[in-house]
């Protein structure tokens, strides 16, 4: 991938939804610096088009992007990569907060929370923590 160049390719015969597809590798590229904070994305229609999909597909990818902190859009002037990092900490912290808290209400111990998080990291990334 060269720099600043979105590069998606959909495969549907994979497990993950199409919507999931664009949604990983635009956040990604985001992530690994491929596309630099400020980059334009293409509008919904013209992505759509070009990756041979419905426009609510990559509409719905653009919502779970922007939803993540990834994307920005700003109105007519489209969507664009955001400065990520330190809003997915912040939101990060807030659902370690948030499931901390609920374990306590169910009355798991620190050991038992803690495994519970383990394993559905282990379930997510498909790792050993």
């Amino acid at each position: 991938m060269s720099p600043q160049t979105l590069t998606l390719t959909i495969d549907p015969a994979a497990a993950a939804a199409p919507f999931e597809q664009v949604r990983t590798q635009i956040a990604d590229q985001a992530r690994d610096g491929g596309l630099p904070v400020g980059y334009k994305l293409p509008t919904v229609r013209g992505l759509a088009e070009e990756l041979g999909l419905a426009a609510n597909t990559v509409a719905k990818a653009y919502r779970a992007l922007e939803t993540d902190g990834v994307i920005e859009t700003r109105g007519r002037n489209g969507s664009f990569i955001a400065a990520a990092g330190e809003a997915a900490d912040k939101e990060a912290a807030a659902a370690a907060e948030t499931y901390a808290r609920r374990a306590q209400r169910l009355g798991l111990d620190h050991p038992a929370a803690l495994a519970a998080v383990e394993n559905a990291l282990r379930a997510t990334y498909g790792t050993d923590t």
